[in-house]
């Protein structure tokens, strides 16, 4: 008999059944100044469209977020952050780096 947390719950009438989340354990939160980010332009399986690519955060998702979050007002464009990366819309790899290296992050350009 598979475990609460084996499956997707969507609806149970067991009135006793103690919902356990699947938490996903976050990475402690590293100083800018020990991690090392590269930034890249891609346009592979985009259609032809570029953009630039941060990569080897390690953190929190909430501070992945904060950071693309900064990164697009900067840049003035859309982008997404998730699975440990940042997508920003176009090509901004210098821009990017910049901002990144004023934020006390060691730099990797490729």
């Amino acid at each position: 008999m598979p475990k609460y947390n084996d499956f997707n719950l969507v609806f149970s009438t067991n009135r006793d059944l103690i919902p356990q989340g699947n938490e996903k354990e976050e990475l402690p939160a590293k100083e800018p100044k020990n991690q090392n980010l590269t930034v890249s332009l891609d346009k592979k399986q985009r259609r032809g469209k570029k953009v630039t690519l941060v990569e080897g955060f390690a953190g929190s998702e909430n501070d992945l977020k904060e950071l693309g979050k900064l990164l697009k007002s900067k840049c003035g464009v859309g982008g997404t952050a998730k699975d440990n990366q940042i997508i920003i819309q176009g090509d901004f790899k210098e821009k990017i780096a910049e901002i990144l290296k004023q934020s006390g992050y060691k730099i990797k350009l490729k």
